[in-house]
């Protein structure tokens, strides 16, 4: 006897289980098994309750946001001198930082 034929209302079986666990590298032990197996169900119970929900009358909803593209001016503004960002610098030479090789 399989566990869907105890409970036909689930829909997180032992082999939906099974693949979950494979494709997300989980070796869980029973009880974790049981506890995500129920975890689950709750959260599929709560999707299908979303589902009852009419949006008939509801906009699709791009942004939460009224506003667009909002952007700050373009402007020219005084930036630090070379010598004073490489003031605190651990290493520099020809006015530039330097760093270990990254390859």
């Amino acid at each position: 006897m399989t566990d869907k034929s105890i409970d036909s209302n689930k829909k997180i079986d032992n082999q939906t289980m099974d693949n979950i666990e494979i494709l997300a590298k989980l070796e869980l032990s029973t009880d974790e098994r049981k506890k995500a197996m129920d975890e689950m169900e709750k959260i599929l119970s709560y999707v299908d309750k979303l589902n009852e929900l009419s949006t008939d009358e509801v906009e699709p909803l791009v942004h939460i946001m009224p506003d667009a593209n909002v952007f700050r001016e373009d402007c020219l503004k005084e930036s630090h001198s070379a010598e004073l960002t490489l003031s605190n610098a651990p290493a520099k030479r020809d006015n530039m930082f330097v760093v270990p090789k990254t390859v």
